[in-house]
Formats: structure tokens, sequence, C-alpha cells
């Protein structure tokens, strides 16, 4: 595996508040995200975009699952673990990772099941497509 990336997933897996700070290295200053609920452009963007979700999530974590990694792109699997509303959660997804000349991502793609993965877990929204679902299937 590519060093810089090696660098990169370990940061995932230990993200806190406290190692926010060392983003610069591992976005390039204008780094692009993308997830089911965001686009944005930019290091100090996606910084926010972190500190929010430390804000407004209970022990948030990223565990990180297979690798599969082809020159300047790795393509990752992870769950993220979080507490909403007093109870432990988990979202399955995958990243698209592309690295920069220096190593550093230029540009992050998370692909995972908004539904699944947040909606279906509120009180009256998640009943409701918990049903919708049934009855397509």
């Amino acid at each position: 595996m590519n060093p810089a990336l090696a660098r990169h997933l370990d940061w995932f897996a230990t993200l806190s508040p406290a190692t926010l700070d060392e983003i610069d290295a591992v976005y390039a200053d204008g780094a692009s995200f993308r997830d089911p609920f965001n686009a944005i452009k930019g290091r100090s963007q996606i910084k926010a975009l972190y500190a929010r979700m430390f804000r407004s999530l209970a022990e948030p974590r990223f565990v990180i699952g297979e690798v599969i990694a082809q020159g300047d792109k790795a393509f990752v699997t992870w769950d993220f673990t979080f507490a909403m509303l007093g109870k432990p959660q988990c979202i399955h997804g995958g990243t698209l990772f592309v690295l920069g000349s220096d190593g550093r991502i230029v540009d992050h793609r998370d692909y995972w099941d908004a539904a699944e993965g947040l909606y279906e877990k509120l009180p009256l929204l998640g009943g409701l497509l918990r049903c919708l679902k049934r009855r397509v299937a």
C-alpha cells in the first residue's frame, strides 16, 4: 500500500478533535469532498465538516475495512460508528480517494445509503421508510 495512503487511513481511524489540526498533511488545499449530503471544496471546508461531526454526534469513529489501491486511486470500505439519541449506530460505506502528486488527497467521494444509514433510524421517518421498503420489495 502507498505509504501516504496508509498514513491517511491511520488518521481517519484515530480522527478526533485533537487530531483534526493534522488535516494539512492529509488533504491538499483545493481538495474536494462529496457524500450524500455535502459537496464541498477546500481543506478548510472539509475541516469544518469534520468539526461539525464532532459537535453533532457522540463518539464518532471510522473503522477501516478493505482497501483496494491502484496508482493514485484507492477504494476503502469502512464502518462509521456513533451514538444517536443515546443508542449506538453504524453506517457501512466506502470511499474513493484520489491522491495528488504529493500524496495528499485531492478528491474524496463517500458512498453510503443515506436511507438505511440514517433516515431509517429516525423515529417517524424511519418507520415510514421501512414500510415503503417492505411494500416495494
